[in-house]
C-alpha cells in the first residue's frame, strides 16, 4: 500500500483563460509536492486527453479523462448556486478518476493546481498512520510573486488544498459508473462539505498542528476571485472597520524568507509559460 497519494484535478483546457499560465503554475505546484521529506507518496494529475502538461518528475502520473468542458465554469452573480454545483460535479469527477486510479493508497490529499504544500506532510502522516485524517486549519495566503505571506487560521474553509483523508472513509465504489452525482458533488467536489459529512458518521478529522499549505491568491487564473492579501484582508472596508481584526491580520503578515521557500517550494517570481515546457 502507498501511504499518501496527492490528487491534482486539472480543468478542461476550454475552461482555462490561459493554458500556458495554468501549466506554469502547475509546474510550481508539482515542484512543491516533489520536495516531500518522506518518500512514501505519489501524485496523480487528472487531465483531459490531449491536454498538454508540464514535465513530470519521478512519482508523478497522469490519469487521462474525456469529460467535456464545464459550461458553467465562469461563475455568474445571477446564478451562483448553479455555477458552484457544476464546478463541484466537474471537479469531483476528476478527483474520483484519480482516486480510483490510485486505489491502493492509505490516504488521499487533493491539491489545487496552483497551490503549495509543506514538505513535512507525508512525514507527519507516516508518524500518525491509522488516524482518520487531518484538516489543514492553519495555512498561509500568498500573492503570486509577492514578498509577503499572511497566516490564515480558518484555512480549511477557505482553500481546497486542505484535507488529508484516510481512503477507506470515502467509501468509494470500485467502478466510476457506480458513483452517484450527489456523492461526487458532496464527498469529492466540495472541500467545505467533506469534513462535516465524515464527522456526522463519527469519523471526525484531526487538525494538522502546523501550517501545512499555501493558497496562491489573486492571480489572473484564479477561479475563486480571491483578491490580494492587502486589498482583501488588510485594507478592505470590513477589516478597517474592526481594529482588532486589522491588528490580528497585520500580526500574521510575514516576509517570504528562504526557510519558507524551502518548506513550501515558493518561487521567487511569477511563473512564465517557459516554466511549463
Amino acid at each position: 500500500m502507498m501511504l499518501l497519494t496527492f490528487i491534482i484535478p486539472v480543468r478542461h483546457p476550454d475552461n482555462a483563460r490561459d493554458w500556458g499560465a495554468l501549466c506554469a503554475r502547475l509546474s510550481q505546484t508539482i515542484a512543491s509536492i516533489a520536495a516531500q521529506t518522506h518518500d512514501d507518496w505519489r501524485c496523480v494529475i487528472v487531465a483531459n486527453e490531449g491536454a498538454s502538461l508540464p514535465p513530470m518528475p519521478e512519482r508523478f502520473f497522469v490519469e487521462r479523462v474525456t469529460f467535456a468542458p464545464n459550461p458553467n465554469y465562469d461563475l455568474q452573480r445571477d446564478n451562483l448556486e448553479a455555477g458552484y454545483d457544476a464546478v463541484r460535479l466537474d471537479k469531483g469527477r476528476r478527483i474520483l478518476s484519480g482516486m480510483l486510479a490510485a486505489s491502493d493508497s492509505d490516504y488521499f490529499m487533493v491539491v489545487d493546481d496552483d497551490d503549495f504544500v509543506s514538505a513535512r506532510l507525508v512525514d507527519y502522516v507516516a508518524q500518525h498512520r491509522g488516524a482518520n485524517g487531518w484538516k489543514i486549519n492553519l495555512g498561509f495566503l500568498w500573492n503570486e510573486g509577492g514578498q509577503l505571506m499572511m497566516g490564515y487560521d480558518n484555512f480549511a474553509h477557505f482553500c481546497g488544498t486542505s484535507l488529508i483523508i484516510r481512503s477507506d472513509l470515502y467509501q468509494l465504489p470500485s467502478r466510476f459508473e457506480d458513483c452517484s452525482e450527489t456523492f461526487i458533488k458532496t464527498m469529492l467536489g466540495s472541500h467545505k462539505r467533506i469534513a462535516d459529512a465524515l464527522a456526522e458518521r463519527g469519523n471526525a478529522l484531526l487538525s494538522l498542528p502546523f501550517r501545512g499549505a499555501v493558497y496562491r491568491i489573486g492571480h489572473a487564473g484564479a477561479h475563486s476571485k480571491s483578491g490580494s492579501i492587502l486589498g482583501a484582508h488588510i485594507f478592505c472596508r470590513e477589516t478597517l472597520k474592526d481594529v482588532r481584526k486589522l491588528v490580528h491580520n497585520l500580526r500574521r503578515l510575514r516576509m517570504v524568507d528562504s526557510a519558507m521557500r524551502q518548506e513550501f517550494g515558493l518561487p521567487g517570481r511569477k511563473p512564465s509559460t517557459a516554466d511549463a515546457v
